[in-house]
């Protein structure tokens, strides 16, 4: 896909602030919030480092509760 192809995608989805790497963090995010770990993570986002990987991760209202229910 070159150029706006991903902005014209998500604007057609009703999506008008999203980049071309909403799609990577959301897909990182939804990961970590079901438990999956930063380096599962990594290897699917083909990224060569955790740090990388770890930029994409939002913390969202769902994942603080979770964290502290496992305690």
């Amino acid at each position: 896909m070159k150029g706006n192809g991903f902005k014209a995608i998500y604007l057609k989805a009703g999506i008008d602030s999203a980049t071309s790497h909403s799609g990577r963090c959301s897909f990182i995010t939804n990961l970590a919030s079901k438990g999956v770990g930063v380096r599962v993570s990594m290897s699917l986002a083909g990224h060569q480092s955790i740090a990388a990987a770890q930029l994409y991760i939002d913390v969202n209202d769902d994942m603080t509760p979770k964290a502290v229910n496992l305690v």
